[in-house]
């Protein structure tokens, strides 16, 4: 019998407050989460893959100027974009991912260039670029990352440094990343990040480390976190959150929300958050912040959009 199908993204917890852009901008920012989502549902309600599925959806993340991953990523201290990334199939645990990499167009696709290749899982920096051009996918200048507001983040970053002020989670840090469920009943997830504003050069966060900021594994869940990626890294998230269910029988709400809430949030006063789906197609996103870039379809095909407390209905779709 064919599963539900269900599909859910998040644009990242390092949500700017509402006065920081305009209402044509945060508008701006509902639609192309609208449009990654159409993305992958349309290769969900035809029967396609969950993996083709979130590739997809994330690589519309990357090409926008909202989000830090791809085009608009953050600028570490050396004034560089360094992009990571990660995919996981949860049929196969087969999995791929780039750290570090200056010149992929879209990093969701080397890693899944490297799921598919299925011998290293992970290539960083200049191997991860070189990799990823012999794959014959579009290789661009670092500066096709830059944005303007990027630029002023930055700014803001070495400003707070220099004062000694604590920033917010936008001037700091952003994720993308997608979730689903096929008709098959596999899940697979996959996550995209520019990382944290002014980090150190080489530095490598939770995105793109399997079972940290990306797992999916049938029988339990798919997740995609965005925060702090150290903290996750502590704490092992997504194979934690996995781990939880299958182990200890907690529902996909009560091991997500623990870690948000409980393992993040309290423990280390951290500002987090992540999407997930299970095999029944129940969807999860929390976040502990003032907002988070978020939107899913549901089982039942119904779309909703979000950047802080409240959602946008966008219908049903057809499934």
């Amino acid at each position: 019998m064919a599963s539900k199908i269900a599909l859910a993204l998040h644009g990242g917890c390092g949500t700017l407050p509402v006065d920081e852009l305009t209402a044509a901008e945060w508008a701006e920012s509902r639609d192309h989460i609208a449009d990654a989502l159409r993305a992958g549902w349309d290769i969900l309600r035809r029967g396609g893959s969950a993996l083709d599925a979130v590739e997809a959806t994330v690589v519309i993340l990357e090409n926008s100027p909202h989000f830090n991953a791809g085009h608009g990523a953050a600028l570490n201290a050396a004034e560089q974009h360094e992009l990571d990334s990660a995919i996981m199939d949860g049929a196969t645990l087969g999995a791929g991912a780039v750290a570090g990499a200056g010149r992929i167009r879209n990093p969701v696709k080397a890693a899944r260039a490297l799921l598919e290749r299925g011998d290293a899982i992970m290539l960083i920096g200049p191997s991860a670029d070189a990799f990823a051009g012999s794959a014959g996918l579009e290789i661009v200048d670092n500066s096709y990352f830059t944005t303007a507001r990027r630029i002023e983040m930055l700014r803001r970053m070495r400003a707070h440094a220099a004062s000694g002020t604590s920033a917010s989670e936008g001037e700091k840090h952003g994720t993308v990343g997608a979730v689903a469920l096929d008709r098959a009943g596999h899940l697979a997830a996959a996550t995209s990040t520019g990382g944290y504003t002014n980090k150190p050069p080489g530095r490598v966060g939770d995105s793109p480390l399997i079972g940290i900021g990306t797992y999916a594994r049938d029988g339990a869940c798919a997740v995609s976190c965005t925060g702090m990626g150290e903290y996750f890294m502590r704490n092992v998230a997504g194979h934690e959150i996995a781990s939880q269910m299958r182990l200890a029988g907690r529902s996909l709400k009560e091991a997500t929300h623990t870690m948000v809430f409980d393992t993040i949030g309290k423990q280390y006063g951290i500002g987090a958050g992540l999407c997930a789906v299970d095999g029944q197609g129940h969807i999860e996103v929390p976040f502990n912040t003032v907002g988070m870039y978020r939107g899913f379809v549901t089982a039942d095909g119904d779309c909703h959009v979000g950047t802080h407390a409240e959602l946008e209905c966008r219908g049903r779709w057809d499934q």
